[in-house]
């Protein structure tokens, strides 16, 4: 049986009921403490926007309290016909988690350097000659997908896990990040101790086009501050006038992407200290906190995902049931920092 949340409204009250949730559940994210679980469960689901983690999150603990899934904390989501794809098959009387999924729409240009002579194509017609065609994001629709433990049929493949020792980095995992450093045009600098770069664990000199590492950490500490300073360098510069301007923001974010990038590996991120968000978000001109709390939690999570998908290291699912994913992740059962995750981000949504 196929059921859906919200059965009863229109269109528009479904997206306007999203978006509300949605609002609030950003909205609770104002410590360092909240931020940093939110960005931990993030993690285990960056398949998907920030946005939709969030939405998933709050259902899926709603589903909990009514006591229609097992556990609080979901382990794979997919949608209706990719469960299905899969051979399994939503349980009777189990409603879907609601989530905002992209419309898109194609247009043709005969001039694609000209901004303003994009038309967009109706269903079915075709490009005239010459013309290039893309596709852009015009709106939003309401959409749902399950948890595994609201599904059944046949089992899905268990994954081997990597094991960590402490203070260890994950096995390749300092190559990759340095590999990606590289690619993007910086060079890689290793000092001995803090001090040659001002008393700091890593520095990134956009004007020399260098990344600096201190060598006087252990393994792990170093692999974070090297995701760190990557972060740093896909998302900041001089291109980049928020980050210029609110020095807060850049390290917040460089930060946050290292502790998305720790968690995917199983790194233990509570040594992590992320400020105050509100302090920062509220400093923006011309937008809410929220509404910076909401694109830079996007920011990261996307330049995190695009660091993990470039890595050859054992990381835990993010969220894609195995089948489904572009790789094959290496899965854990979950721990309780991501399970507090989904509770402090959403408490202000919960039952």
């Amino acid at each position: 049986m196929r059921t859906h949340v919200n059965d009863g409204l229109t269109h528009e009250a479904k997206l306007e009921t999203l978006q509300k949730q949605l609002t609030e559940a950003v909205g609770a994210l104002v410590t360092g403490d909240d931020w940093r679980r939110a960005l931990e469960f993030a993690a285990r689901f960056r398949a998907r926007s920030f946005n939709n983690t969030l939405l998933i999150c709050a259902q899926h603990q709603a589903a909990y309290a009514e006591g229609r899934v097992p556990e609080s904390f979901p382990t794979y989501v997919a949608g209706f016909r990719q469960w299905l794809s899969l051979g399994r098959h939503v349980d009777k009387g189990q409603s879907g988690y609601a989530i905002l999924a992209p419309v898109t729409a194609r247009f043709a240009s005969s001039v694609p350097s000209d901004g303003s002579s994009w038309r967009r194509l109706g269903r079915g017609e075709r490009p005239r000659a010459g013309e290039t065609v893309r596709s852009r994001m015009v709106g939003l629709r309401p959409a749902h997908v399950w948890d595994v433990s609201q599904t059944s049929g046949q089992p899905l493949p268990e994954q081997p896990r990597a094991t960590l020792l402490t203070g260890l980095a994950p096995e390749g995992l300092w190559d990759g990040l340095a590999d990606q450093i590289t690619a993007r045009g910086f060079g890689l600098r290793l000092v001995s101790t803090a001090t040659a770069i001002g008393g700091a664990n890593g520095l990134t000199d956009y004007a020399t086009r260098e990344v600096s590492v201190r060598m006087d950490m252990d393994d792990a500490a170093q692999v974070k501050t090297l995701a760190h300073e990557l972060g740093h360098v896909m998302l900041h510069g001089r291109d980049n006038a928020d980050a210029l301007l609110h020095r807060g923001v850049a390290e917040v974010e460089a930060e946050s992407v290292a502790l998305m990038v720790g968690a995917a590996h199983e790194l233990d991120t509570r040594s992590y200290t992320v400020p105050y968000v509100a302090s920062w978000a509220s400093s923006v001109d011309g937008k809410s906190a929220v509404e910076v709390v909401q694109s830079t939690a996007e920011r990261v999570r996307t330049a995190a995902a695009t660091i993990l998908d470039a890595l050859p290291t054992s990381q835990i699912a993010d969220g894609t049931p195995p089948g489904l994913d572009r790789r094959t992740p290496v899965p854990g059962p979950p721990t309780r920092s991501p399970e507090i995750a989904c509770r402090r981000a959403v408490e202000v949504t919960g039952p």
